[in-house]
């Protein structure tokens, strides 16, 4: 359900406090976020897995040219969900910080300080007037000196790690399977294998190899990959049968 605040004009202005201590736009920023595709994260022992609705808008679209996944640096990588401008900005910003990082101190950048950064650019844009929200949220995931990791970030600035999560119209359906199913055991075929089933049952329609997007991080190599049409259509195919087998049961 939309949310719908009291018109008493505390909506008009970023900067403003509502008597119930709301911002308003924030909140509308966030329901930017919950109309949007559905993008799932899920990590496991082996690495982490991404995987998204890409709402192609026009069947005359080039799927190619429509990404919902960005590799953010070799160890790095972001799944957004909202206005796609707004992300993209967001992920054009991930990616300066994470070569910051590098240069400055000769390391990787772990998940943690990049969604450290990201979130305090939201939140400026929270606390200032002639500034706006950003009206899209992003899965951040990777491996670092940690292990895998996967980050969230809002739309009001506030992040938190995540063991399996989903943002975007889908989210609601999407954890309360991964609430039911998703263990920390779980192989990486598992969780792609999870993450498909997850996006089936959050998205109206069949899955295809041009309406999803996947990537994954795997632990033995620590670089981002993301999933070829035909591998990814070889999963979609294990999902729809065991769908198949639920089906008969």
């Amino acid at each position: 359900m939309a949310f719908v605040p009291p018109a008493s004009g505390y909506d008009r202005a970023i900067t403003v406090f509502s008597p119930d201590g709301s911002l308003y736009q924030v909140q509308y920023a966030g329901e930017a976020v919950r109309r949007g595709a559905t993008a799932i994260g899920i990590k496991c022992n082996e690495g982490v897995v991404l995987c998204v609705d890409k709402r192609i808008p026009s069947r005359l679209v080039e799927p190619e040219s429509f990404e919902k996944i960005f590799q953010i640096d070799d160890h790095l990588a972001a799944a957004t969900s909202g206005i796609i401008a707004d992300a993209r900005i967001l992920v054009d910003r991930a990616r300066i910080e994470a070569q910051i990082h590098t240069l400055s101190y000769d390391e990787k950048m772990s998940v943690m300080m990049l969604a450290k950064k990201i979130g305090d650019l939201k939140q400026m844009h929270t606390q200032y007037g002639g500034l706006r929200p950003f009206g899209a949220s992003l899965i951040l995931a990777g491996i670092n000196s940690e292990g895998p990791q996967i980050f969230v970030t809002e739309p009001s600035g506030a992040y938190l790690e995540w063991k399996a999560t989903a943002i975007g119209a889908g989210r609601s359906v999407a954890m309360e399977i991964f609430e039911k199913e998703y263990s920390p055991e779980i192989s990486i075929e598992d969780a792609i294998i999870l993450a498909l089933r997850a996006l089936k049952k959050s998205i109206e329609g069949d899955l295809s190899k041009s309406n999803v997007e996947m990537a994954v991080i795997s632990m033995e190599d620590k670089r981002f990959q993301k999933m070829d049409e035909e591998k990814l259509n070889l999963y979609i195919e294990k999902v729809k049968a065991i769908k198949e087998e639920e089906d008969k049961e």
